[in-house]
């Protein structure tokens, strides 16, 4: 349990408490609307302000007006082993959130990678518990160092999105100790600020009204800060008010709290100081992140002017360097041929709740024609994979109608999506999207509506009336996979039409639609036929291939860990018409990867954020050092791993993580990643429960690797190591144990080769 310190502005903070009456007490412990909590001037308490992360901060709305960072996503930040990255991420994370006006930070997410099926896996850090805290502690100082609260979610057995809301994950209490609630635990230790309960139930209770596992948080860890619901997911009145949980969200448009949480109160279900609690643990909050009277504002932070080559650099270190038969790094070129969907449409971030709108994207087209200057790039697609049709581009006016037609508002929005919670101009029954279109070839054209609800569409002279609708019952389905249909057009080049899509408002939830297109394109045949004749006439070939946001994303588990579409035949045939041939896998979760040994380089480029096509260009041409090693296992099979999808409701956990599974096939080991450099160790000292290393690069190039030590077959210490060619040096790991020696410890393998027979 941590030791709380007594601190002098507690008896304040309880006598602004004592000072309310039951109802104004309760009013704050429900959500003003989506984002915000409820004022209170009287106790000299401002709304508090929330926003999603964990690759970024969005703010209170979903507006692609709104611009902000897009980092990294967690897996990757994981994946340098890198607890000071990790904390200069939160720092800059908190900048972001400081210059939005957000004081509460919905990130980290800290559970672990169970399943590589998980949709959320992108989201995590690790499948290992201790890799997760520490990387999340990390990331949490740097976030509340900016005066910003951090909130570890989602507490606990959040590891599946298949009935995510539903589904009760039954853990046994070893397991849960020593693994699930693990990261929890650390940060609770380390002080975070709050904790978000999961949607799902643990042994039969919801995570909201899990009495047993939220008393453990707060009375045996000691965690003085607010638990909050996930959104929508409080079900209950004195059930969940009785557990633990402090805060309900969002609070609108109905709530299980508010006036029943007051009337069972008064009628003795929830004792008067529970709800106390509740509100102390609120203002306290508040006191931390300047939004209570009396108490200093955090120092004022603002993003910096280097913090897109900060996350150029978290991107590049993250980047893990799976097989290199010496191709790597690229040596003088003349002519790339650069391949694949995904080298088209880089897949920055996965879909959800975590989704950021960033000002721009770094293609990796851009990031290689700027490294390498006088190279000839060939850029196809070579296959075409995603569902759903890009934004029609360019700005669009928002107009806000009543049932007659009139125009009640209007705004210019800075692009064709639009997405409304609750923000609507009241007698609103449709919202007018308009925007114009000039054909950038000739051909045929499809305009459509991307969302669920019932539309109008306008173009060219054409009328279509169509309705569109969500396959499941989750909203987050409307953000992440969304319904598209429309119509075609016929347009010559440079031809302009005029597009106006109406959406009746109050159908399909969440107010979130957009108006999508797709240009005339060559049949897949043809395209994948161009590609490989490009990969014959280059001197390399980079084929980037992965996933997207429609395939991981919050909401869903993937149903299959290969790649989507003919990227596996399209990898096939350009290695096989260029031996030279560099695969660039842009994914955030593990896929399968058939053609590993047929290729002469693998690179794991994660969903790297909005700089990764110059992150990318720094790895492949050796201006950064492919300092990325795997936080998880990958399989070579999906047979034998876990399953997210839940039977009957239940999710049976067997208390193994990835690494630990002997007798399913590896494709590389948790821990791998090759560098530009080789190590050899020399020395391994224990002083209490710290380890000392010795290694030396051995190599003709500056280098990192991560030092990882097991006891008892689970991972129990890491650090970096850092040296120029033929330097040797010694790093101290600290040791999640009690005082070792070196015979109990096992050195993890030098980064690139594999561990002993599992």
């Amino acid at each position: 349990m941590r030791e709380v310190p007594e601190d002098p502005r507690e008896e304040d903070l309880r006598g602004r408490v004592a000072a309310l009456t039951l109802q104004e007490k309760v009013s704050l412990l429900t959500g003003a609307d989506f984002w915000t909590t409820r004022p209170l001037p009287g106790a000299g308490l401002r709304k508090l302000v929330t926003s999603d992360g964990p690759a970024g901060v969005r703010g209170p709305t979903w507006d692609p007006r709104r611009t902000g960072l897009l980092f990294p996503c967690p897996s990757a930040v994981a994946a340098t082993w890198d607890v000071a990255l990790a904390e200069r991420a939160g720092r800059l994370m908190g900048a972001q959130a400081r210059d939005g006006g957000v004081h509460v930070l919905l990130a980290p997410t800290v559970n672990l990678h169970r399943s590589p099926r998980g949709g959320r896996h992108f989201e995590c850090f690790s499948e290992d518990p201790l890799l997760t805290g520490e990387t999340a502690g990390a990331f949490v100082a740097g976030v509340q160092s900016a005066g910003v609260a951090a909130t570890a979610k989602h507490y606990v057995g959040n590891d599946s999105e298949t009935e995510r809301t539903e589904y009760d994950a039954r853990i046994s209490g070893e397991d849960l100790d020593a693994l699930y609630l693990k990261p929890f635990r650390m940060l609770a230790d380390r002080g975070v600020w709050a904790v978000m309960a999961a949607y799902n139930k643990v042994n039969g209770l919801s995570m909201s009204e899990n009495g047993p596992l939220l008393g453990l948080l707060k009375d045996g860890w000691g965690f003085d800060g607010v638990v909050v619901s996930d959104w929508s997911g409080n079900r209950s009145t004195a059930p969940s008010a009785t557990a633990g949980l402090d805060l309900s969200m969002p609070g609108v448009p109905a709530d299980p709290w508010g006036e029943r949480l007051a009337g069972a109160v008064r009628d003795g279900l929830v004792p008067e100081r529970t709800i106390d609690d509740k509100v102390l643990r609120l203002l306290r909050l508040a006191s931390r992140v300047g939004a209570l009277e009396g108490y200093p504002s955090p120092p004022p932070v603002t993003t910096p002017d280097d913090a897109r080559a900060q996350l150029r650099e978290f991107a590049a270190r993250s980047m893990v360097l799976l097989r290199n038969d010496g191709l790597l790094p690229l040596p003088p070129v003349r002519r790339i041929a650069l391949l694949g969907e995904n080298a088209v449409h880089l897949a920055a971030q996965g879909g959800g709740s975590a989704h950021v709108s960033p000002a721009h994207v770094v293609s990796p087209l851009e990031g290689l024609s700027r490294a390498l200057p006088e190279a000839e790039i060939v850029l196809r697609p070579g296959v075409f994979v995603r569902e759903r049709m890009p934004l029609v581009p360019g700005r669009g006016l928002l107009e806000f109608r009543d049932g007659d037609g009139r125009v009640l508002a209007s705004e210019e929005r800075f692009s064709t999506d639009v997405f409304y919670p609750g923000t609507v101009p009241p007698a609103t029954e449709a919202m007018t999207l308009k925007a114009r279109y000039t054909a950038a070839s000739s051909g045929t054209h499809v305009f459509a509506a991307s969302g669920a609800g019932r539309y109008e569409l306008r173009a060219g002279g054409r009328v279509e009336e169509f309705a569109l609708s969500l396959t499941t019952g989750d909203p987050v389905e409307a953000l992440s996979r969304p319904p598209q249909g429309g119509l075609e057009l016929a347009l010559e080049e440079g031809e302009e039409v005029a597009l106006e899509l109406t959406r009746h408002f109050g159908e399909g939830g969440f107010g979130k639609f957009a108006l999508v297109r797709r240009e005339p394109r060559p049949s897949e045949e043809e395209e994948f036929a161009a590609a490989v004749e490009a990969a014959r006439g280059a001197d390399v070939a980079v084929v980037v291939v992965g996933t997207n946001p429609e395939v991981e994303s919050e909401g869903y588990d993937r149903a299959s860990l290969a790649l989507p579409g003919r990227q596996d035949e399209l990898v096939r045939a350009v290695a096989a018409a260029n031996p030279r041939t560099v695969v660039v896998v842009n994914a955030g979760a593990p896929v399968l990867m058939p053609w590993r040994e047929e290729v002469s380089a693998v690179l794991w480029a994660w969903l790297p954020g909005q700089e990764g096509g110059d992150a990318l260009a720094d790895v492949l041409t050796g201006a950064a050092e492919p300092g990325g090693r795997l936080p998880t296992t990958f399989f070579d099979t999906e047979e034998g791993l876990p399953d997210p999808r839940p039977v009957d409701g239940v999710l049976d956990y067997d208390g193994l993580v990835g690494y630990e599974r002997v007798g399913v096939p590896v494709a590389y080991p948790f821990g791998h990643g090759l560098g530009y450099t080789t190590w050899r160790y020399e020395e391994l000292k224990t002083v209490g429960a710290a380890a000392e290393v010795t290694l030396r690069n051995t190599g003709e190039r500056s280098g990192r690797e991560v030092v990882r030590l097991f006891l008892d077959g689970r991972l129990a210490g890491f650090s970096v190591a850092e040296a120029g060619p033929g330097e040797a040096v010694t790093v101290t790991v600290e040791m999640d144990a009690a005082p070792v020696t070196p015979d109990t410890l096992t050195l993890g393998p030098i980064s690139g080769t594999l561990p002993p027979d599992r």
